[in-house]
């Protein structure tokens, strides 16, 4: 016989078991910690449907997730909960719930959610850093075959070749050091917000730095407007290289690529959970954030956005420095 699925459904069972067996409803309920009402609701229901009225159910339009389904679930939480429209990086069987009806148009009760997230490995009380299901062995033939062709066809198709990624900006400082008086602990204040800078970058070999700022999530409208002032910025064809998150995938930037930005844009996808490939994630990022914004405390996103652009500012003065990005990632040029 099927186990309970969830503690809810193993008390409607009950009650149905102890009426069965001569209960009444007010012990039932006395027994249960449930209210008469409510007892009376699961025997009806059990009296007209059987014990088979009585268990939980999936919503949605199909009963389940295949299981190579499942296997994507990671990939997609991985891009992290902004780039599903989401404000902040911290996800919740809710938001899950939403991703999966938004991908496969399978919507679960979030309990459920609970269960198949903690099928894959993932809890609510450790983040995963470095994905398990990386294939080393396709990421390392990334490097070695495919990242040299697409220099070589960026090259005979006279395209400009860029890496983009994106990343949050925080007013929360980050500190990495500072004098204080011997045995005094200094105190730094900071304001507790999740308000942020959204940002969105591309690297070239040669060394260039592009940027559009947001003080929203992301979505794939912010992914075509960069498309198109990347053509505008280099005037030539592009080759883009970035990761399978949904702003790259979905919606707008769908619609570009069918109507026009097909002719003079290819993208190339990156391996799954290879963050470690791109040269902004590898560099662009940490040298922002810990080198040229390092201790910086904003009191608000005005002037986290002014000293942001100083710092895109000084970074763009250092092609060389922006080009041991690609080598950082170990990609030669």
């Amino acid at each position: 016989m099927r186990q309970p699925h969830d503690w809810r459904e193993w008390r409607r069972l009950r009650a149905w078991y102890l009426f069965q067996h001569g209960w009444t409803e007010r012990e039932i309920a006395e027994a249960l910690g449930a209210s008469c009402g409510a007892v009376s609701q699961w025997l009806t229901s059990a009296r007209k449907g059987g014990r088979q009225a009585l268990l939980s159910r999936v919503r949605g339009t199909h009963a389940k997730l295949t299981e190579e389904q499942k296997r994507l679930i990671p990939d997609f939480l991985w891009h992290g909960p902004e780039a599903y429209g989401f404000r902040g990086e911290v996800w919740t069987c809710p938001r899950v719930v939403d991703v999966l009806a938004r991908e496969f148009g399978v919507t679960y009760h979030r309990d459920h959610v609970s269960r198949i997230l903690k099928e894959l490995g993932w809890t609510p009380q450790i983040p995963i850093t470095r994905a398990v299901q990386r294939d080393e062995t396709a990421i390392a033939r990334w490097r070695t075959d495919v990242w040299p062709e697409l220099l070589g066809r960026a090259a005979k198709e006279r395209r400009t070749l860029v890496f983009v990624d994106e990343s949050g900006f925080y007013l929360l400082p980050s500190v990495v050091r500072t004098y204080g008086p011997r045995g005094q602990t200094p105190v730094v204040d900071k304001k507790l917000t999740r308000d942020h800078l959204s940002v969105m970058a591309g690297l070239t070999p040669a060394g260039k730095l592009y940027t559009l700022v947001r003080r929203e999530s992301l979505s794939s409208a912010e992914s075509v407007v960069f498309l198109k002032h990347l053509l505008v910025q280099t005037g030539k064809k592009l080759l883009v290289i970035w990761d399978g998150s949904p702003i790259h995938r979905w919606g707008a930037v769908r619609e570009y690529l069918a109507e026009e930005g097909a002719k003079r844009i290819h993208l190339e996808a990156l391996p799954g959970y290879a963050p470690d490939l791109s040269p902004l994630d590898q560099g662009c990022w940490h040298h922002l954030k810990n080198v040229e914004m390092a201790n910086l405390s904003c009191m608000d996103l005005e002037e986290l956005h002014l000293e942001f652009d100083l710092a895109v500012g000084r970074l763009r003065q250092k092609p060389r420095l922006i080009q041991s990005f690609f080598a950082a990632a170990g990609l030669s040029l």
